[in-house]
């Protein structure tokens, strides 16, 4: 290779570093605003001074109520869940290279769904009893798809189509479960499963953080070997990776955050699918996708809940404005999979 060809790869290399920090900073800075819009805008709009007031223990007339006990939590549980919905669904979309490998598509979120339902309804349970359910069944969803497709290792297209009829039997068993249901548990699961950040207090913030504080840098620990196995397993095998512990490790990280965020918001619809594709089409070849898309997961929620809550003549949860994102945008993206003659 000669000396102008080395050159030129370094400062392509060089090109796509930058723009992915460039990126990334705009992205943080984008959520950050994104947060702080949240905490200020509401019927009352509060400045700056008193929300930086209230976060550092101040007591400011109104806003110590407002903003500390009602609008704060519901921003700090959309960040974290936005960034656990991002984080997981790039992770499989990385590991299985197809865009539609995201934990909405291939089942997981409706097991834990099915989970929730059939606990409100059935089981009579609410709050965190809840959520450890949910939490539970998904991680078993999870596995059950995963002992299912695999066959001499796992391939994408196998898994894919596994986990979507596992979701629509799932789903099935949900709709059943809410055909039986007493109008007020009817109404409570429905919220629910809706994915809604409406009455999120501290109590379900602690666990989804301190699950992204623990599997978010066990899945970055993974970057390298993650990034082999976009190569194929044999490719990945000869490079040294051991493909199917990190491919284990990276499922079992992946699902615990969806999971956990599921059980604290319900599903909220398309985050997951949508946060990877976004971030690759902006930050461009090359490189990771896992910090890019965790941001833009955050960001995805937390306007989509401002638009939810102000931005219409009435008030919806988040997973409807995410759903309508996201519903046209897998009609394209299986549209022109089949125009350009590829297969799921």
């Amino acid at each position: 290779m000669s000396s102008q060809t080395v050159q030129l790869v370094t400062s392509s290399r060089e090109r796509r570093s930058a723009r992915r920090r460039v990126v990334t900073a705009v992205l943080a800075v984008l959520v950050v605003a994104a947060f702080a819009t949240s905490l200020m805008v509401g019927r009352t709009f509060y400045p700056p001074a008193d929300v930086w007031a209230v976060i550092t223990g101040h007591d400011v007339p109104g806003a110590s109520f407002t903003v500390g006990r009602l609008r704060l939590p519901r921003a700090v549980m959309g960040l974290i869940a936005g960034l656990c919905f991002g984080l997981s669904g790039v992770t499989f979309q990385t590991m299985l290279r197809n865009p539609l490998a995201s934990p909405d598509v291939i089942g997981i979120s409706a097991g834990a769904s099915a989970a929730a339902a059939f606990a409100i309804v059935s089981l009579s349970l609410s709050g965190p009893a809840v959520s450890l359910f949910a939490i539970t069944v998904g991680l078993g969803v999870a596995m059950l798809i995963y002992v299912l497709s695999y066959r001499d290792g796992v391939a994408g297209t196998r898994l894919i189509l596994i986990g979507i009829g596992v979701a629509a039997m799932l789903e099935s068993l949900t709709a059943y479960v809410l055909s039986r249901a007493a109008q007020w548990d009817l109404q409570e699961a429905q919220r629910w499963l809706t994915g809604s950040l409406n009455g999120a207090g501290w109590e379900d913030v602690l666990p989804t953080l301190v699950a992204l504080l623990v599997l978010a840098p066990l899945l970055l620990s993974q970057l390298r070997d993650l990034g082999m196995l976009q190569l194929g397993d044999d490719a990945a095998s000869a490079l040294g990776v051991r493909v199917e512990l990190t491919r284990l490790v990276v499922i079992v990280s992946a699902v615990g955050l969806i999971a956990f965020a599921t059980a604290a918001t319900g599903p909220i619809a398309f985050v997951a699918f949508l946060a990877g594709p976004i971030a690759a089409r902006i930050v461009g070849p090359g490189g990771s996708l896992l910090v890019p898309a965790a941001l833009v997961g955050a960001l995805l929620v937390l306007v989509a809940d401002l638009c939810g809550q102000y931005a219409f003549g009435h008030r919806y949860p988040v997973g409807v404005v995410t759903g309508v994102l996201g519903a046209p945008y897998l009609i394209y993206l299986i549209i022109r999979t089949n125009r350009a003659g590829g297969s799921l």
